[in-house]
This record gives C-alpha cells, structure tokens and sequence, in this order.
C-alpha cells in the first residue's frame, strides 16, 4: 500500500513570513525517516499507510502548539493499493507520455 499526503502548516498570527515555523515541521518531516518532497506550496511525503504519514503530520502540529495560538493547514491524501515509491515514479510517468524532462 502506498499514501502520498501533500500538506501545509503553518500559524496565522505571528510574522509575515513564515519560513521559521516551515522550517521546524519540515525538520520533523525529515527526521521521520519518511520520503518527501519540498515544493513552495507544501510538501508531499510517502508512507505505507495514511495513518504512518498523519503520524508525522500530528508531531508537527504539536510542536508548532507549543508557542502558536492558532496554526492553519491543508492536507490532500491519496492513498492506492501497491508498492511505496510512487513520488518519483509519478513525475516520471509525465514525462515518459511527453518524451521530455520537465523543468521542475
């Protein structure tokens, strides 16, 4: 079984920018063992179950509840039947049907 989650977190009080606070969930992220992949927007991490990956997710949020009055998020799941590895493997699939890398 393969889930990929994409998520994002973040507080809603506090600076403007918010790269502090991204970059501790993404230190959790990172340390969880877990496959991930940073984009601007969020990361995508891949676990055998959707529960591994909201796993990680929860220590995020508990963390960030330690000096955060509020903290937003954003969660898409896609879970399927069959082997982990689709992160790469979906990017890949793309660019195979164009016959080109993509600039990403």
């Amino acid at each position: 079984m393969s889930a990929l989650v994409e998520f994002s977190m973040f507080p809603t009080e506090q600076t403007q920018s918010k790269s502090a606070f991204v970059a501790r969930v993404l230190d959790i992220v990172d340390k969880s063992g877990l496959a991930y992949q940073l984009t601007p927007m969020g990361t995508i991490i891949e676990g055998d179950t959707v529960a591994e990956v909201l796993a990680v997710i929860n220590k995020a949020y508990e963390d960030l509840q330690k000096d955060c009055g509020r903290v937003y998020s954003s969660i898409k799941i896609d879970w399927r039947e069959g082997p982990v590895g689709r992160l790469g493997n979906k990017v890949n699939s793309v660019e195979e049907k164009l016959g080109r890398k993509l600039n990403s």
